[in-house]
């Protein structure tokens, strides 16, 4: 790996970077940036502000790099991209260890996260059933936040079925 001067290599290397390196990729100057900017942000970001924020930490960094990690992290499921609410753009979001969960209010659009979701038996089967290799799962629910139950049902703010 080629160090860039103003940023050194940090003397160990995250779980998805080790991931990288191990599924034989190489560990880039961008790769490493891109991936140092999603694991501050905790993943859920757009890809346009992660354009702006790897800027911010190198200019040298271009878009297009941005974006052909962005495409690798997402065949390997280190991330993935979520469409909360009403939003066209997707948020990429972390899979820690290949998954990722969400709750989200149909009301405030509050998103929940949580980690254990007890697909472990169901990918076992589909796998064992359909002959396949899984590496990854975004779960998301839909309903009501603990606040927004709380508050009275007005008409207005209720979607027509």
């Amino acid at each position: 790996m080629t160090q860039h001067p103003a940023h050194p290599a940090p003397p160990f290397l995250s779980a998805r970077a080790q991931r990288l390196r191990q599924q034989g990729y190489k560990l880039t100057h961008a790769r490493l940036t891109v991936l140092r900017v999603l694991e501050q942000c905790g993943g859920h970001i757009t890809s346009a502000e992660l354009v702006d924020r790897v800027s911010h930490i190198d200019e040298s960094v271009g878009r297009a790099s941005v974006f052909r990690a962005l495409d690798l992290f997402t065949r390997l499921s280190l991330v993935r991209p979520t469409y909360i609410g009403t939003s066209s753009t997707p948020t990429y979001v972390l899979l820690p260890d290949g998954h990722h969960h969400h709750i989200i209010c149909t009301r405030c659009s509050k998103v929940i996260e949580f980690e254990d979701c007890g697909l472990a038996p169901l990918k076992k089967n589909l796998e064992e059933r359909l002959h396949v290799q899984l590496s990854g799962h975004l779960l998301e629910f839909y309903g009501l936040c603990p606040e927004c139950m709380r508050l009275p049902v007005d008409d207005a703010s209720v979607a027509d079925d």
